[in-house]
């Protein structure tokens, strides 16, 4: 392993085989069951392909990362410690958890199990990580997808405990709970600002067409005179696309940011992470082949951007963006 672990994803044993042969430092996984994020069919692993996965990890010296990181439905926690204890009993080096409850179940039944704060938990202050890790020895923080490279270093030199960044891979405009949508259109969201398109950024047009709401000038839908027209929200707009209009919002375009791999170091980063259990077992072994490039020549000194334009064909809609990272609006 060099300087920064690789994590990569698996979402079925031909894609951790795939992941590992190419350098990947640890796999994360899911049981296939609804205890992890990628509950889809067709992914994930039974109990036994966890056990064979983990026992072909540790014979090429890399690790397998459970993620157990949905939140466990009132009444049906047992779905969730079973889990764990199938996770355990494969051998799993750590696992990811968002939910308290989970945690504290495997704190208490399995108190040597390393634990991984999930990104799901939103985990990003100093007092946050604190608490996860008193409460229940939280040992590495999955940081939410919303911080730039300075405020990763100032979080790293105010704890402990290991971070972990993502560095490619799909990005969601509602990351890890924060809306992104009203932040991009007003520089003003609801977890920063407690306020979800602001009022003064709000104006209604009326014409002969109907009436049309805008958003920092930003036209996000249009009712006809006899429609009703609620408070405009950016992620409640209705867009036009290809000729079909729609309320679906979402922009194609994939984290690729292999560029800030140095800022992310030396910010005091221990572990990227590439997202893609979805993905096929050809993705994650070409990411995991250009981050394992990227992170070698990074310790050997070199410069790492090349690899970069090794993955633009995989990306989401062929668009690439640094993400948060190098954000000019928050």
């Amino acid at each position: 392993m060099g300087s920064i672990e690789l994590v990569c994803p698996a979402g079925s044993p031909p894609m951790l085989r795939a992941a590992v042969e190419a350098g990947a430092d640890s796999v994360y996984c899911g049981l296939r069951d609804e205890t992890n994020a990628r509950n889809f069919p067709g992914l994930n692993f039974s109990p036994a392909e966890m056990n064979e996965a983990v026992t072909f990890a540790r014979d090429h010296g890399a690790r397998v990362l459970v993620a157990i990181n949905t939140f466990a439905r009132a009444g049906a926690d047992e779905t969730w410690r079973r889990s764990v204890d199938t996770a355990v009993a494969a051998g799993a080096h750590a696992v990811i958890v968002a939910d308290i409850g989970v945690l504290s179940y495997a704190r208490q039944a399995y108190p040597d199990l390393r634990l991984h704060l999930s990104v799901q938990a939103a985990a990003n202050s100093a007092e946050a990580i604190a608490f996860y890790a008193e409460s229940f020895g939280v040992r590495r923080v999955v940081l939410p997808r919303v911080m730039t490279a300075p405020e990763i270093a100032t979080l790293a030199k105010a704890t402990s405990v290991e971070l972990e960044a993502f560095v490619f891979g799909g990005l969601c405009v509602m990351a890890e709970g924060r809306c992104a949508l009203s932040s991009y259109a007003t520089g003003r969201s609801p977890n920063l600002s407690g306020v979800c398109s602001p009022p003064e950024a709000v104006s209604f047009e009326t014409d002969a067409n109907g009436l049309t709401p805008r958003l920092a000038g930003v036209a996000i839908d249009r009712f006809a005179a006899d429609e009703a027209a609620g408070y405009p929200t950016l992620c409640k707009g209705r867009f036009e696309a290809m000729g079909d209009t729609s309320y679906l919002f979402e922009d194609p375009v994939s984290l690729n940011a292999m560029t800030v791999l140095r800022d992310l170091r030396a910010a005091g980063v221990k572990a990227i992470k590439v997202e893609g259990r979805q993905r096929g077992k050809t993705y994650v072994r070409r990411v995991t082949e250009a981050f394992r490039g990227a992170i070698d020549a990074l310790d050997a000194g070199r410069d790492c951007e090349p690899f970069a334009r090794m993955l633009t064909d995989l990306a989401e809609g062929g668009r690439e963006t640094e993400g948060a990272y190098k954000r000019k609006w928050r």
